[in-house]
């Protein structure tokens, strides 16, 4: 390529006579020739550039003019030059290697990434509305971005809440567990496994505490699992549907008497009408009797003796001196 460098020698070479056409053999001399006076007059243009650099604009001119001038002296010899095309960024004619791409013709070192100017050359690069990108521009413009890392996604790619994720980055926000097949739970827009979604933020059930998944029963401004809906002494079940709350806690009807004190003291059976106190004790009236006669002390008058009731006239029998 040295023998591009400059122009005046090309201009001086064609207006030298050209040689006479006797023979191939007779042609190559002189080209040969020609060639070595060429590079000559380079060595010595190389070393005036040194000191005077021009600007890229005069050395495409002139590269332009020895480009002609070349193909002029080449013409002169009678060797034809025939361009493979015209390159599809400067338009001119591609007479040495040329790149085959997006459907044109191009000098390799026209053949660049849109974004970067990076020559691409034979090496792999992307096409986007009929323009040319190396990867790294490709993938940094127009690739998916990961919702959790935000760095392009080359590879393969997860959509789930409207948004991209690089299959690794797409895990559960509160174990850190990549999800399985058993999917995942959104919340507050952000995802998580079922057993921390359910750990999380399903209401618990009032008895034990746990998640209530399925069947419950709502009650006392709570859910409850069916079996865990229970009194809270005997734990038996409200089969007939009714139940007595204490502290926010359900009882059956004896235990809820029993904590509030209010079973009778003669038949151990809840008291839900009217009621004698006597003896730190509540009694129905109908029980409230004679420990020896069981009469009814009906007017509230008795005698008591080792934690039980008489009648005055019991009394005065069994314990009178």
């Amino acid at each position: 390529m040295t023998f591009f460098s400059l122009s005046s020698e090309v201009q001086e070479q064609r207006e030298s006579p050209a040689p006479p056409k006797t023979s191939a053999a007779a042609q190559l001399d002189e080209l040969m020739a020609h060639l070595s006076e060429m590079q000559a007059t380079v060595a010595v243009k190389a070393d005036i550039s040194k000191r005077h650099l021009p600007d890229k604009q005069d050395h495409e001119a002139s590269l332009d003019s020895m480009l002609g001038g070349l193909e002029q002296e080449l013409q002169d010899l009678g060797i034809a030059t025939v361009p493979k095309g015209h390159c599809a960024s400067c338009r001119k004619p591609i007479a040495g290697k040329m790149i085959h791409a997006l459907g044109q013709s191009w000098h390799p070192e026209h053949f660049v990434c849109t974004h970067c100017k990076e020559e691409i050359g034979s090496s792999p690069f992307f096409e986007r509305n009929g323009l040319a990108y190396c990867p790294k521009d490709y993938h940094q413009l127009f690739s998916p971005r990961c919702a959790y890392c935000a760095a392009p996604i080359l590879d393969k790619v997860l959509t789930a809440m409207n948004q991209t994720w690089h299959p690794e980055h797409f895990f559960c926000s509160h174990c850190g567990e990549v999800f399985g097949e058993e999917g995942f739970h959104e919340k507050d827009k952000k995802p998580y496994c079922r057993k921390d979604f359910l750990a999380m933020f399903s209401p618990k059930c009032g008895g034990c505490n746990r998640p209530v998944l399925e069947n419950y029963l709502s009650a006392m401004d709570n859910v409850w699992h069916p079996e865990c809906f229970v009194c809270r002494d005997c734990f038996s079940s409200f089969s007939t549907g009714s139940f007595f709350e204490l502290d926010g806690r359900p009882f059956c009807e004896l235990h809820y008497h029993h904590r509030r004190g209010t079973l009778c003291y003669g038949c151990g059976q809840p008291i839900t009408g009217r009621c004698i106190s006597a003896m730190g004790h509540r009694f129905h009236p109908e029980h409230f009797v004679c420990a020896f006669c069981l009469t009814q002390l009906s007017k509230g008058i008795f005698r008591e003796q080792n934690d039980k009731t008489y009648c005055q006239s019991c009394f005065n029998k069994l314990f009178s001196l």
